[in-house]
């Protein structure tokens, strides 16, 4: 049997532990809150997040205890906010992951840092690359729980490795496979959720289906120039990795991000909207970071600064769409 950490307690992390529990996996699932643990014991479900869904506790064993559950498994999956990836791994020692395989299912990056999750774990806790996979594709939480059919891509610079955690997720309603863009894959993560902020936004000032179009279509090229800047190989962008995760959070009723982004652009303002969704958007960080890394690549990203402007210069969203509806073709 294999055995599996999960670290989180949020919609993704669910998700995963339903995929890889009905696969008869051992999966050790570390939630910070004791409650929410207790409650999981008592009820079967999560109280928070998809609680439509049951376990079987045959094979999931929810535990606050971090490193007793890090330290139980072969293959450990990051599943929290990458804004909170540091103080969930407090508590851990630099070789916790020593022999071990870290998937990161976040699709974020280190805030103020401005790092990749795999980079960070890997420095970090002397993780070495062929160690180190994401989990990537269009792949909302809300449609595992409802056995949609869903596609993952494991990005890895190690096949066999991807692979083989492949194998752990397939069943009749999740295909998977592997690709050795890990990088890149990574990077396109965490800028798709930056385009659902501006698809909201753009909603939330009432552009329509056409502008939302040429929005995502210029995002694709923007992706294009950043990845080609910071990781220069051949990738095929159209791939469900890239092009379908970010047409997925673009549009989706499932998409924080863009959920997050309509409540920018009727007014709200950033804490105003945070507190009312009470869920991570991590495009409102990724947006910083990406940002901040472009200063010195200097390629032409109006959509990304469009975003950032407002979120963190407060500038109204109608003024800067204006200006990005110029640069738009």
């Amino acid at each position: 049997m294999e055995k599996v950490a999960v670290l989180g307690g949020g919609s993704w992390a669910t998700a995963l532990v339903k995929i890889l529990s009905e696969n008869k996996s051992q999966v050790n699932w570390w939630m910070r809150n004791e409650n929410d643990v207790q409650h999981l014991i008592k009820f079967k479900h999560n109280p928070r997040y998809l609680s439509q869904v049951s376990f079987d506790l045959t094979y999931v064993k929810p535990s606050t205890d971090i490193q007793a559950v890090v330290a139980s498994a072969d293959w450990v999956i990051l599943a929290v906010p990458a804004a909170f990836v540091q103080l969930a791994l407090a508590d851990l020692q630099e070789d916790a992951f020593t022999s071990k395989v870290i998937i990161s299912a976040i699709k974020g990056m280190i805030p103020k840092d401005n790092v990749l999750i795999t980079d960070y774990v890997k420095h970090a806790y002397h993780v070495p690359g062929e160690n180190l996979l994401v989990i990537a594709g269009p792949c909302h939480a809300e449609e595992v729980a409802l056995e949609k059919q869903s596609y993952l891509t494991i990005g890895s610079h190690n096949l066999a490795t991807a692979e083989h955690f492949c194998e752990l997720l397939r069943n009749r309603y999740v295909k998977a496979n592997p690709l050795d863009d890990l990088d890149g894959i990574e990077y396109c993560a965490v800028m798709k959720n930056i385009i659902a902020l501006a698809c909201g936004i753009a909603r939330g000032q009432n552009f329509g289906d056409n502008f939302q179009a040429v929005l995502v279509s210029n995002a694709m090229f923007e992706i294009e120039r950043f990845l080609d800047a910071i990781m220069p190989i051949h990738r095929a962008l159209s791939g469900s990795a890239y092009l379908g995760d970010l047409l997925v959070t673009a549009y989706s009723q499932f998409s924080r991000n863009r959920t997050f982004g309509n409540m920018i652009g009727r007014g709200y303002t950033v804490k105003s909207a945070q507190i009312e969704m009470n869920m991570v958007a991590e495009g409102y960080y990724a947006v910083q970071s990406i940002y901040e890394l472009n200063k010195k690549l200097k390629v032409s990203m109006p959509i990304t600064t469009a975003v950032y402007h407002i979120l963190y210069e407060r500038i109204s969203p109608a003024v800067e769409f204006e200006i990005l509806k110029e640069k738009l073709k």
